[in-house]
């Protein structure tokens, strides 16, 4: 008689932890949703829009959105990825997704006040809004849950230091997108440590052959100039081709990184770059939207995410440039 008691409540306590498991998976509140909506392996299927101010054949887009369709793949989102370098038209793409009622959106802000309304209707609209790369001083007035990049004073500071420590005593810094206050803040704190005379100077990266020849003509037209700063990948390349054909011995170094800089790094033609790690601000943008849509989760505590400043040299160019190969640095 015992051991049958015995074995009903055994029985019992059975049944009461299934029904507790089966209500404690189904009201978890990060439990991955099972719908086919995203079509990846996360499960999650939310709709994230991600609007950059990325030109059209700007390797370093390329591979943010390398990590964002990577991120989207994991979660198992659906990703909707659009870009233009005109402000008010990306303030379009912006509200267009918010039209779509999509359920978070990463933006980058290099013109933060011509998308301020944009982005915040979306807030209004209950639409989580991260910001990447730029903007990262009005992220939060905006209303976004955080900014994912890296600190465009401190690295820009790093920069003129190290130009500084190379013996530069004159340089100029190639601004490659009008009205980028990203940019132009990397050319201020650079100028801050240098310690000597720097000069920006304007080019269009859509128009990369233009770009060099402008950079060849003012080292040609100032042969004092020893020192040349660049703020992309693309513009480097160019930069150390129009110090050749100037004949100038100006050290080059860039921010940003592709393929072409690692391997400018690794021969000796470009002294460092400062990576800032695209791939993550796309990858964990995505993927911090995910965590605060199924858990409220936010990284940051109320500050910045950084992805760099991260300096590739001649000692990590190799191992660095074979990355850079697959699209992910």
């Amino acid at each position: 008689m015992r051991r049958s008691r015995r074995w009903a409540s055994v029985a019992a306590l059975s049944a009461t932890m299934l029904v507790l498991a089966a209500c404690s998976s189904d009201n978890a509140v990060n439990a991955e949703k099972t719908t086919d909506a995203g079509g990846g392996k996360g499960g999650y299927g939310y709709k994230i829009a991600v609007v950059t101010h990325g030109a059209a054949g700007d390797a370093f887009w390329s591979i943010v959105k390398n990590g964002v369709e990577k991120a989207g793949a994991d979660m198992g989102d659906t990703i909707t990825y659009a870009s233009d370098g005109d402000p008010q038209k990306q303030a379009q793409l912006i509200d267009a997704a918010v039209n779509q009622k999509v359920d978070g959106l990463v933006v980058s802000m290099a013109n933060p006040d011509a998308l301020k309304a944009s982005v915040e209707k979306a807030v209004a609209a209950g639409i989580p809004v991260i910001t990447i790369n730029s903007g990262a001083s009005r992220s939060k007035e905006f209303g976004a849950l955080t900014h994912i990049g890296q600190d465009e004073k401190v690295a820009g500071a790093a920069v003129g230091a190290e130009l500084k420590n190379q013996g530069v005593k004159k340089a100029v810094c190639v601004i490659h997108e009008a009205g980028n206050v990203g940019l132009e803040e990397r050319c201020a704190a650079v100028a801050g440590t240098l310690g000597a005379p720097i000069e920006n100077l304007q080019v269009d990266i859509n128009n990369l052959q233009s770009s060099q020849a402008t950079i060849k003509a003012k080292l040609q037209a100032d042969t004092a100039i020893d020192g040349v700063v660049t703020l992309g990948g693309p513009v480097a390349t160019v930069a150390s081709a129009a110090i050749g054909e100037a004949g100038s011995s100006a050290k080059l170094a860039t921010f940003d990184l592709n393929a072409d800089v690692a391997k400018a790094v690794q021969d000796g033609k470009i002294l460092f770059a400062v990576d800032q790690q695209p791939y993550l601000q796309g990858y964990q943008a995505v993927v911090m939207l995910t965590q605060y849509k199924s858990n409220l989760n936010v990284l940051g505590g109320g500050q910045q995410v950084l992805t760099g400043p991260a300096l590739v040299t001649k000692d990590n160019a190799a191992q660095v440039a074979q990355l850079a190969a697959a699209g992910t640095r």
